[in-house]
Order: C-alpha cells, then sequence, then structure tokens
C-alpha cells in the first residue's frame, strides 16, 4: 500500500465515508419506524393499511358509530392518545389526539360510563380492580393545559355497575390537586 492511501488524508476521506455511511442507515431506519403521531396520513384519502403502515399496530380497535376507531397510546412519556377514525368505506375519518382537557371534562361523575370513558380516552396506562373501595381504576398520563402543559396522572374510579364516581387529575412532580 502505497504511503499515500494510509496518510492523514485518506484517514479524512475514510472517516467522512462512514460517518455518511451511518447517517443514511440511520435514515433509513428512522424512515421504516412508526410515525408518533400520524404524520402524512390525510383524511378522506388515506385508508386504513396506510394508518397502520405510518403508525404501526394499533392497541385497541373500537367499533364506535359505524367506524373503527384505532387507538394509539404514547403512554406514559408521550402523555397523549392518538385516535384514527376509520370510516365503513375504510378511509381515514379523522385522527385525534384525545387526552385533553375538553375530554376529561366531558367524563361526569355519576352519570358517565366505564364505556364511554373508554372510547372517549382509549385504553388506559394502567387499570386496577380495588377490592376494598369497590372500585375499578384507570389511569392516564397527560398533560393539563395542553402541551407542554403540566405533567398529570388522571385518575377515573368506577363502581361495580360501570358508572364513573370520581375522576382526579394529580400534579406529578409537585402538589397534588384533584377535581370531580
Amino acid at each position: 500500500m502505497s504511503r499515500a492511501a494510509t496518510g492523514p488524508a485518506s484517514r479524512v476521506w475514510a472517516r467522512g465515508l462512514a460517518s455518511r455511511a451511518f447517517l443514511a442507515a440511520l435514515g433509513l431506519a428512522l424512515v421504516g419506524c412508526a410515525s408518533f403521531d400520524g404524520r402524512g396520513l390525510t383524511p378522506g384519502q388515506s385508508g386504513a393499511a396506510d394508518v397502520e403502515r405510518v403508525m404501526g399496530a394499533p392497541a385497541e380497535k373500537r367499533q364506535v358509530a359505524g367506524e373503527t376507531w384505532y387507538f394509539y397510546p404514547r403512554q406514559p412519556y408521550g402523555r397523549v392518545m392518538y385516535v384514527a377514525r376509520v370510516g365503513p368505506d375504510g378511509r381515514l375519518v379523522a385522527l385525534e389526539q384525545r387526552l385533553t382537557d375538553a375530554n376529561v371534562a366531558k367524563i361526569v361523575p355519576n352519570t358517565t360510563r366505564a364505556q364511554d370513558v373508554r372510547d372517549l380516552l382509549g385504553p388506559p396506562w394502567t387499570a386496577t380492580r380495588y377490592a376494598g373501595l369497590d372500585r375499578d381504576i384507570w389511569t392516564w398520563w397527560m398533560r393539563q393545559y395542553g402541551d407542554p402543559g403540566l405533567p398529570i396522572e388522571l385518575v377515573v374510579q368506577m363502581s361495580p355497575d360501570g358508572v364513573v364516581r370520581e375522576v382526579y387529575r394529580m400534579q406529578q412532580g409537585g402538589p397534588n390537586r384533584s377535581s370531580g
């Protein structure tokens, strides 16, 4: 091997080539990953297969009012829950972030049913049965007051008859505040 092939200039060139190869591989890997928020999906144009190709397999599918809802939790650290609503024709109707203050306000203690909460917010991060309290307790991590907002844990307690009895918003990283 000649001296020119092993000198400082060739080492710089080799490092540059290795860096470009690494960045190209990283870019291809990222293209293959599921989209966090459904970027690139278009209501009315994208189909159910497009939704799963872009966002991955849903955590849960639910039939609601003639549509199929694909739930994509980004819990606990993403603090969001996306639902891709797919119409009977197989086309995307809407892509919505469900863990919002407006949706939490729709949960009315002693009125709202567990099924309605599940349709509204999607699958909980945790679901626990507390026999001593005679309650089922579901929790989600979200941001109160939007993004970036305050990190909170939303806690919804239901009695055995499937009716919401309490709703709590517990601030994380600070004093707990509750409502409901």
